[in-house]
């Protein structure tokens, strides 16, 4: 047992200390702070912001069979996505040390996450039968996105001839993975 001197100040938590999964998760595994939120769009995917506080944005995003990002990165922001439920994939393209073009295909179930940072090129998609709904964190810099096509022999090469806002075709809308 540890003995706390009467003078101890509790210091208030930094939620920018938790890792952006953790934040993902919480949020995930309390839908009553979301569930009025939820929406199916047919056209797009839904997003909707559940929380921001200057440092950190908290989306929700729901995607019906078919939905998709196209491929993009985060600029200089950080962050996570956790599924709720219904199943993504999510292609991460980049290149390996040696200068080949990489992609790597992961599929998440309900409960997993990933993990993205400043550079990381992704493309996420409902190839499912039935919608799924994501929850996504965002920090330094929030939810913009850059987008990029993919060459076979360079990877990711960013679509530097047009700049497009948050919401560009074929990304939905607003964007956000």
């Amino acid at each position: 047992m540890f003995a706390v001197p009467e003078n101890t100040v509790s210091i208030p938590e930094n939620p920018l200390l938790r890792h952006p999964v953790r934040v993902a998760l919480a949020y995930a595994s309390d839908r009553d702070r979301w569930r009025g939120l939820l929406r199916y769009d047919p056209d797009r995917r839904f997003s909707a912001l559940v929380e921001s506080d200057g440092d950190q944005e908290i989306w929700l995003l729901s995607w019906l069979p078919g939905q998709q990002t196209g491929l993009h990165d985060h600029a200089g922001s950080t962050g996570a996505f956790t599924l709720v439920s219904g199943r993504l994939s999510e292609t991460v393209a980049r290149r390996a040390p040696d200068g080949r073009a990489i992609t790597e295909l992961h599929r998440l179930a309900a409960g997993q996450s990933r993990v993205f940072g400043p550079g990381y090129v992704h493309q996420v998609r409902n190839e499912g039968p039935d919608p799924a709904v994501s929850i996504h964190v965002y920090r330094s810099g929030g939810r913009r996105m850059r987008a990029f096509q993919l060459d076979p022999v360079a990877g990711p090469v960013r679509e530097e001839s047009r700049h497009r806002p948050a919401t560009w075709a074929g990304m939905g809308e607003p964007a956000g993975t």
